[in-house]
């Protein structure tokens, strides 16, 4: 469960670095606490606080899937509200699922799948199909737009 968390001037220069300056070194910690102005302890703390409070969902590396030999679609799904979380729960246990997210819509689940080819793809897509019910539409990019999106804190 994800708890509000009031943040300070500190946190939000850790976002801010976080986001697309994080540290590529041994310690990693230590650096961006020179860069904010704090030591390793307190920015590692300050880290986990704002994880456990929801402020940050995942620390990791954005890769050009396509350049790496990987393919990816766009997958919705009409979801009955009651399935929702049983729904997402499978969808979640992937590990090429990037993005999940309802939206308000007749196709009211969204998410993204990368897999090593569109054969694997088209697997899981029936396995999420066949353990829940749901079929789920692919709908495979035409073309690709990669927007590097900051949030200035």
């Amino acid at each position: 469960m994800t708890q509000k968390l009031p943040l300070d001037n500190l946190d939000k220069a850790i976002l801010n670095e976080i986001q697309s300056h994080f540290p590529i070194v041994s310690r990693p910690y230590a650096e961006m606490g020179e860069r904010v102005g704090a030591p390793e302890e307190e920015v590692l703390r300050r880290v986990q606080a704002m994880m456990d409070a929801g402020v940050i969902r995942r620390i990791g590396a954005n890769f050009t899937s396509r350049k790496l030999g990987y393919t990816s679609t766009l997958c919705a799904a009409s979801v009955p509200p009651e399935e929702v979380e049983r729904f997402a729960a499978t969808v979640n246990r992937y590990p090429g699922v990037t993005h999940n997210y309802l939206r308000r819509h007749r196709f009211n689940v969204w998410f993204t799948l990368i897999a090593e080819s569109t054969a694997r793809l088209e697997e899981i897509l029936g396995e999420i199909s066949m353990v829940t019910g749901i079929q789920v539409l692919s709908l495979p990019a035409s073309e690709i737009f990669k927007i590097k999106v900051d949030f200035p804190v």
